[in-house]
């Protein structure tokens, strides 16, 4: 017990040390790149500009619709940020082609405008983080992501009228370690974001959180780099360039990759039973539906066996409904666990459950039949359980499910009336909490 936070300190310090340390290649790296003389390719910025607007737009429509599932908060604020960001890129990349005359002039603002777009993303990385921490809940929330994107909005006009005091082409310090500081700007506003988002990641450790710290650290890196740039467009900007490219491209895979994940537990949620974890009716129906139309189809039939749990009423009076509710959980797991990987075993509404046997003649049928009143007999926990089961086939000849489902039924409360009424559980008085 008191060796965890020594373990914590150690993680932690291994964490920043290899964070710096690869922070200090990328920018040695961008230094070792202004020894190459790169001409400056206009059109080659003006597509690297597009493709990354448009990975901005495709990761906010992504966590636009993973919102709608969640209502994470941080989805949504990333989700308009990326929407800001994707249009002030998209816009910027107009003035990397030469559709009028005078582009070689709009093109000296090209710099400036993508040091826009990063501020705006660097901020909005924070406003999505502080309304996170300190929000969680609102019952107005879109009132306050309207306030903060018309926050970042009025920002960026600032930004955009403060910027013309800066020189768009050529570096203040072109001999300095960092020609270019003020791309360190958004760059520390990305690394506060990254310190944020690592002490979240052992609260919310998703794919999509894992990918959105991993491209925050690429724009830190992006930024780090562009801060070596003193000349247009020259090798470490290009630099740059590529490891925003990528940090989208990151944060878009990380977002497609959960929201996969969160469509597949909506769709289990939707065809199985909250309770058991089995089939739901809706389920039995879609397979007895394929069954039907693969036996007519090769001519092999199926059986369908329908299970009454015998005496809940009684085990819910005696024993209370936790533990009526733990008896179907184990007629459950009697048919999870003892039936084959094809066949289906589903809740069919209260106390009853169907299983449906692919390609199985009745002899099958009843030798499954057999096998869970044997195992349910061998079930010591109380109260022991029992279950009236009734089978029916199907052979095609177009019949249809509700026939199938009425066999059997009949044919399990043929079995009921066969064997008689069940011996009662011995009822076991509940106690009652003294008055005082």
């Amino acid at each position: 017990m008191r060796e965890a936070p020594n373990t914590n300190s150690r993680t932690s310090t291994a964490v920043f040390l290899a964070h710096s340390g690869a922070f200090l290649f990328v920018v040695l790296a961008a230094f070792w790149l202004r020894r190459i003389t790169l001409q400056p390719d206009a059109i080659l910025q003006g597509y690297l500009q597009v493709i990354s607007g448009l990975l901005a737009f495709v990761f906010a429509a992504v966590t636009l619709v993973r919102f709608q599932g969640t209502q994470d908060r941080i989805s949504l604020i990333l989700g308009a940020g990326f929407l800001l960001s994707g249009a002030v890129l998209t816009a910027a990349s107009v003035l990397f082609f030469q559709f009028l005359p005078d582009a070689p002039l709009r093109l000296l603002w090209a710099p400036v405008a993508w040091w826009l777009g990063r501020m705006v993303l660097a901020l909005l990385l924070v406003v999505a983080l502080l309304v996170e921490r300190f929000l969680p809940r609102s019952r107005h929330p879109r009132g306050e992501i309207a306030g903060a994107l018309l926050t970042v909005i009025a920002l960026t006009y600032v930004l955009a009228a403060a910027l013309r005091g800066l020189p768009p082409e050529v570096s203040r310090h072109p001999g300095a370690f960092f020609p270019n500081p003020e791309q360190l700007l958004p760059g520390a506003i990305f690394l506060v974001s990254l310190i944020w988002f690592r002490r979240r990641l052992s609260v919310e450790d998703s794919s999509f959180d894992r990918t959105i710290y991993a491209a925050t650290w690429l724009n830190v890196a992006a930024q780090l780099s562009a801060a070596q740039s003193s000349r247009l467009l020259d090798a470490p900007f290009v630099f740059a360039q590529a490891l925003m490219v990528l940090g989208y491209t990151v944060a878009l895979g990380g977002a497609l990759l959960d929201n996969a994940r969160l469509f597949e537990q909506v769709r289990h949620l939707a065809v199985s039973d909250p309770l058991t974890g089995l089939a739901n009716y809706r389920r039995l129906l879609d397979v007895l539906e394929n069954e039907t139309e693969r036996t007519e189809r090769t001519g092999r039939p199926f059986s369908m066996l329908l299970l009454d749990l015998d005496g809940l009423k009684a085990i819910n009076d005696s024993y209370g409904h936790l533990v009526g509710s733990r008896a179907i959980c184990r007629l459950a797991d009697v048919l999870r666990i003892h039936c084959r990987a094809v066949d289906t075993a589903a809740r069919y509404g209260g106390d009853e459950f169907a299983l449906v046997l692919p390609e199985s003649e009745e002899a099958e049928a009843h030798r499954v039949a057999n096998r869970i009143r044997e195992v349910m007999a061998n079930d010591d926990e109380p109260p022991r359980l029992s279950a009236s089961i009734g089978i029916s086939i199907y052979r095609g000849g177009g019949e249809r499910i509700e026939k199938l489902l009425s066999e059997a039924d009949q044919d399990l409360y043929a079995e009921k009336a066969k064997r008689g009424k069940r011996a009662p559980v011995a009822p076991i008085p509940r106690r009652r909490t003294p008055k005082t």
